[in-house]
């Protein structure tokens, strides 16, 4: 009636409108929520989008030229389901103008552009490959760049790299250390399964494979820390299988590898004395290795300096004095699976161990 008003919805209920607005405004809110968590990938320094080497620069446009490709294609799509919709509803005839253009428009927007695009796309690609892998085209100005110089051995375990400097006899692990600006060659393989390195601000993803030596090459154009990741599932711990690419001024490197070939300085504290006899007397030394010692071990990573890394456990907690007691303790509660038994120590012996461990730099 004129003048009535309507009488409110009940309390607790929400209007018919809100009520329908709420399924879209759910929908966007996890929209929102997923571009949120995409764009926090590379939160851990580790994102293709952050090129530090020409290498993953070209890998890094080529990223943007097909982002640009598929909204096009995308928005194509778009405009064709619009346009389906637009001039088909019900039993109603088409308008006139849908169906003039219709057919020479889905030629053109639904064939050709989508073609063109896919073609443009894939000839950049062929583009951007051999500045990747300089040893695949010789002939390509990014083979100009290639040298006979570093030349590392990096083989991939369940779960953690063994690092190998064969000319200047110095191992390690999950730590990669090179000189800026020099390219370096990876020579990378497998000891088990299939697994594969990717270091994104370097460079792109390679293939380790078991009896195969696959080849990598690096060019860090900065100094700094750059994180990398196993990016072929490998296992129960795959997730947990990463390493650092630590770029150093050339005078820093050279340092670094000379100190790295030394046998470490035998320990002079009692402490540190009784830690040693625990070690050697321990199964310890038939997993692991350090030099200098009769612990020879090839299963587990080697030892030699281990106090001077960045991380324990391939990169999966820090390498403090805290944290290496409890994983010497229990391995299998910070990464179940993998192959380092728990150890039955007593508090003096672990106490005692870790003071060992500690001169190991």
């Amino acid at each position: 009636m004129p003048g009535s008003r309507v009488a409110p919805p009940p309390a607790g209920r929400r209007p018919p409108s809100a009520t329908r607005r709420w399924p879209r405004c759910r929908g966007a809110a996890l929209i929102l929520a997923a571009v949120a968590v995409a764009g926090g990938c590379g939160g851990n320094g580790q994102s293709t989008l952050s090129p530090d080497s020409r290498a993953s620069h070209a890998i890094s446009v080529l990223w943007w030229v097909m982002l640009a490709g598929s909204v096009v294609v995308g928005g194509v799509v778009l405009v064709l389901v619009l346009a389906a919709a637009i001039s088909r509803r019900g039993d109603e005839p088409p308008p006139r103008w849908a169906t003039r253009l219709g057919e020479p428009f889905v030629l053109v927007s639904g064939i050709a552009l989508p073609a063109l695009v896919l073609v443009g796309l894939f000839v950049a690609t062929l583009v951007v490959l051999p500045k990747t892998s300089p040893a695949a085209s010789p002939a390509s100005p990014a083979a100009v760049e290639r040298d006979d110089g570093l030349e590392i051995d990096v083989t991939g375990r369940q779960w953690f790299w063994d690092i190998e400097y064969p000319a200047q006899h110095v191992r390690t692990a999950n730590e990669i250390h090179v000189p800026v600006g020099e390219m370096v060659t990876l020579k990378v393989a497998s000891a088990d399964v299939v697994h594969s390195l990717w270091v994104p601000e370097l460079n792109r993803k390679m293939d380790m494979i078991p009896g195969q030596r696959n080849v990598l090459r690096i060019r860090a154009q900065r100094t700094g820390v750059f994180r990398g990741q196993c990016a072929e599932f490998c296992g129960l711990q795959h997730a947990h299988m990463a390493l650092y690419v630590v770029a150093q001024p050339p005078d820093a490197f050279q340092r670094w590898l000379e100190h790295e070939a030394q046998i470490p300085v035998p320990p002079t504290t009692p402490a540190a004395q009784r830690g040693q006899q625990v070690f050697l007397g321990s199964a310890c030394v038939y997993c692991h290795r350090v030099a200098g010692t009769n612990a020879s071990g090839e299963v587990g990573p080697d030892l030699t300096h281990v106090a001077s890394r960045l991380s324990l456990a391939a990169a999966t907690i820090p390498n403090t004095k805290g944290y290496l007691g409890g994983w010497i303790l229990d391995p299998q509660h910070v990464k179940p699976g993998n192959r380092m038994p728990g150890t039955n120590l007593s508090g003096g012996q672990l106490q005692d161990l870790l003071a060992y461990l500690e001169t190991l730099r």
